[in-house]
């Protein structure tokens, strides 16, 4: 038998019973959840075990436990699902006025601060029916962007982590060190000596996930005294304050931060390459014409906030 022929006598209602089987783990919760009845449930378990020929769920004691190679499954499952929901949700004809389309964008909070904010609010004028979820990626989600692109709009992140994909330039950025404001080590810029002797606080320091100051600090010939390790930009300020520590901030970043006081920003010793910050998705989406409406609204947002037009 082909893959063709296979495939076309697969129910993909089972797509939705193995989503919650492996999301609650019981057949009483998982029918729960998708409303049917125990029994019906029960009878997608038993097909789906003939299928991948796994038990699925195993038995221990009195609960019920994710076989290894369930576990294996879950994470294509949902993206698996995520696809096929928005193959269904297309529409032949499509207005943005009308719209209550969901677009999903990871990135850091860095990235919605400045531009998931300005997207958001062209978005509600244009498309008031249009929403957009945010979602803060991590060193894992990143390397493993192209496949986590299937299921998602895209990801909001400067070049370097991210390579082969389709991708608009949004805007360009430079780095400040942030420090105490009670630090007499520092003066009104930041030293080489400074690099090299004070603790550091700096943010996603991974094989895939860094930030492109960080390691130019590295090619420099110096090696941070890294104290505490950061999934969030906004949170630098609060990890520096009072302390001895460094840390990096993009410059249209630095407002948000001195909001909270304590804290001051001075330039490096070095001049640092420019950050550029670029939206990137997965290839199916290039002729998707809500996908590139939404790509034609994070133009626009990147264009004022290369102009200086981000509010703060």
């Amino acid at each position: 038998m082909t893959d063709h022929a296979r495939f076309s006598r697969l129910d993909l209602n089972l797509l939705v019973a193995l989503d919650a089987l492996l999301t609650e783990r019981s057949v009483t919760r998982a029918a729960e959840r998708l409303r049917l009845s125990q029994p019906a449930l029960s009878a997608s378990l038993s097909r789906l075990r003939v299928h991948f020929d796994d038990q699925i769920l195993a038995r221990r004691g009195n609960t019920y436990e994710l076989t290894p190679f369930a576990v294996h499954l879950a994470e294509h499952t949902a993206t698996a699902l995520e696809a096929a929901r928005r193959v269904f949700e297309s529409q032949a004809s499509w207005s943005p006025a009308e719209s209550t389309r969901e677009f999903s964008i990871y990135g850091s909070d860095y990235g919605f601060v400045t531009i998931g904010t300005v997207v958001s609010q062209l978005a509600a004028e244009r498309a008031p029916g249009v929403r957009f979820r945010f979602m803060l990626h991590n060193p894992g989600i990143v390397e493993d962007a192209a496949t986590r692109l299937r299921s998602a709009d895209g990801m909001v992140i400067p070049h370097g982590p991210v390579s082969d994909l389709p991708h608009l330039d949004l805007w360009q950025d430079d780095w400040l060190a942030v420090v105490a404001n009670e630090n007499d080590e520092v003066g009104d810029e930041l030293t080489m000596q400074n690099l090299a002797e004070l603790p550091w606080a700096l943010t996603f320091q991974s094989r895939s996930a860094f930030t492109s100051a960080a390691r130019e600090i590295q090619q420099l010939g110096v090696e941070p005294r890294i104290e505490v390790v950061l999934e969030s930009f906004l949170s630098v300020g609060h990890f520096v304050s009072g302390t001895r520590r460094v840390g990096l901030v993009q410059s249209a970043l630095a407002p948000h931060l001195l909001r909270i006081g304590g804290i001051r920003v001075v330039p490096l010793p070095f001049t640092a390459t420019p950050l550029v910050s670029a939206l990137w998705w997965h290839p199916a989406h290039m002729r998707d014409p809500e996908h590139e409406w939404m790509r034609g609204l994070f133009a626009e947002a990147g264009a004022r906030i290369a102009a200086g037009q981000l509010s703060t």
